[in-house]
């Protein structure tokens, strides 16, 4: 009796456990297609601004000597684009999937408009290489993370304050205009974002809870593909100042 008891409990654990996976799995996947909708849009949008010439005109002006120069609009979609970032990290549990997920694309289109200048200045060619290199990369440290059984966790405060060090870094250089310093960063940023695609994919799952409803799970993913897209845009942007070959 007592044999069959420990082997009845075994199997009720087993399927229990095999359930969870599935369930993961599930929402795993469902955060990845929103984040692979998200980056399509952004290139489509930011291909159509950079070869329609209404939307060139509305976005920047390039001079004589090849220069791209952005306009005001520009200026103010990369201000909204920051308030939806916040906004959608905040709100997100407040309001419906459906909508967070409408945010989410919405804040991917005018992502693109910001990134077009990218097919003016660099190759194609340069483009579709830094694109590979990054996809490959970022894919690698998503596995890594999804898979490890090393709890990335206590990085946390690290990758927020390596964050914060890279943006008053990228905001003193806009001034000082310094080469060497520009290499510097764009090296910190590559391995800072190939460190957060692994610990976003790990928080991404340790997050997960069977017993979320259908709308929290919806909810959830949207603000995990979100994370997931801004790790990916920046890895390639960064990567790109590597092997991007300007025109």
């Amino acid at each position: 009796m007592v044999n069959n008891y420990k082997n009845n409990k075994t199997i009720e654990h087993s399927v229990a456990g095999a359930q969870i996976d599935e369930g993961l799995r599930k929402y795993m996947l469902q955060v990845f297609s929103y984040m692979f909708i998200g980056l399509s849009l952004t290139g489509v949008v930011a291909y159509l601004g950079a070869t329609m010439p209404a939307l060139q005109n509305l976005l920047f002006t390039v001079d004589q000597s090849g220069f791209v120069k952005p306009s005001g609009v520009t200026w103010v979609l990369l201000f909204a684009q920051l308030g939806m970032v916040f906004y959608l990290s905040a709100r997100v549990f407040q309001m419906p999937a459906a909508k967070a997920r409408a945010l989410f694309w919405v804040y991917s289109g005018i992502m693109g408009l910001s990134l077009s200048t990218i097919f003016i200045v660099y190759t194609g060619a340069s483009l579709y290489r830094t694109f590979l290199v990054s996809s490959a990369t970022f894919g690698t440290m998503a596995l890594y993370g999804y898979t490890t059984k090393r709890n990335l966790m206590t990085f946390g405060s690290f990758f927020l304050m390596a964050l914060f060090g890279l943006i008053i870094a990228s905001v003193v250089n806009i001034f000082m205009q310094s080469t060497a310093m520009d290499f510097v960063i764009s090296a910190f940023g590559v391995l800072l974002f190939t460190g957060l695609t692994a610990y976003d994919t790990q928080k991404i799952k340790l997050i997960y809870f069977e017993g979320d409803s259908t709308e929290v799970q919806g909810q959830k993913a949207v603000i995990g593909a979100l994370s997931l897209y801004l790790d990916f845009i920046n890895l390639f942007l960064f990567f790109l100042r590597f092997l991007g070959e300007r025109r």
